[in-house]
């Protein structure tokens, strides 16, 4: 028994998949070199919430 071609509606549906993931795929990248210059130019700095008693009074 022989193995059937690949039918129209699984190459399209391939097409679409392969192309949202190249999309999703780019939105990452975009969005973790977005965070790696922000965090090594400095932007991001954590607010010290410490408090010390000469602080409160």
């Amino acid at each position: 028994m022989a193995l059937r071609p690949t039918h129209e509606i699984h190459a399209r549906r391939y097409g679409r998949n392969l192309g949202l993931g190249l999309v999703l795929a780019g939105l990452i990248v975009v969005v973790f070199g977005l965070t790696v210059v922000k965090v090594t130019r400095g932007d991001y700095q954590m607010q010290d919430t410490t408090t010390t008693t000469e602080e409160q009074g």
